[in-house]
């Protein structure tokens, strides 16, 4: 099946150039200019049966921006999702980051390179889709110190029942932290198992998540007891976590 990719771009010149770049690769290009356009082509394309692999998705849209349009989709989807801006920020890296984007790009773009991202992205995407049936199934909630975890609905519970959502990036820190417990883990081995994503040689994202799950987990960072930093190695979690 032909892989599908959606760009949404409020700049028409890009849209162009980025859909003759993936048409010439083989892939079913559709385009949007805001975000309320692209959220109608993602529903049309689920009733076609027919579902976007990948999202190319500019931060700056009129209306709904690119970010909030990034947690809406993650909270429902797990289509690959590239985010492209005009501004070299790590506020905006970390917070795409927290939002669920897979990858991020600047501007002005290589069209070569983000085809490249794209093919590796869309692969890792459908090779999830078509993966075991186990990996669909309700997961097994973990019990760990005093909390447990809803896998499916990406929630902490405490033992009084109170429930506290996590961010996809938190989510997906706290379920690598959970699969080494007594191991440490430097920030470079924990980025590489946090969705394969493109990282820069100096980027402290892992450093602000750590940081936002503590502060979930109630985890005093002066004298953590749950996420330990191991100064010049990394960190690590000192919780074995049981299926509860």
């Amino acid at each position: 099946m032909t892989s599908r990719v959606l760009i949404v771009d409020d700049d028409p010149v890009i849209r162009e150039l980025l859909q003759a770049y993936l048409g010439e690769e083989g892939y079913d290009v559709l385009c949007a200019g805001t975000a309320e356009q692209a959220e109608t082509s993602l529903a049309e394309a689920e009733r076609s049966d027919q579902p976007i692999d990948l999202v190319m998705l500019d931060i700056r849209l009129p209306g709904k921006d690119g970010l909030t349009l990034t947690r809406e989709l993650r909270v429902r989807s797990e289509v690959g999702i590239i985010l492209i801006t005009g501004r070299n920020d790590d506020i905006d890296r970390i917070v795409g980051l927290e939002c669920g984007a897979d990858d991020y790009v600047i501007k002005p773009l290589n069209p070569r390179e983000l085809v490249s991202r794209a093919k590796n992205l869309i692969r890792r995407v459908r090779h999830a889709r078509q993966g075991p049936a186990a990996q669909t199934a309700r997961q097994n909630h973990k019990r760990f110190a005093h909390w447990t975890l809803d896998p499916d609905r990406r929630r902490l519970i405490d033992r009084d029942g109170s429930e506290t959502p996590l961010t996809h990036g938190e989510f997906q820190l706290l379920c690598v932290f959970l699969r080494n417990t007594g191991h440490t883990l430097s920030r470079d081995q924990l980025m590489d198992q946090i969705r394969n994503r493109e990282w820069l040689p100096n980027d402290r994202s892992i450093d602000v998540l750590v940081g936002r799950l503590r502060r979930k987990l109630r985890d005093d960072p002066a004298e953590p007891e749950l996420i330990i930093t191991i100064h010049g190695a990394g960190y690590l979690f000192t919780a074995t976590p049981v299926d509860a």
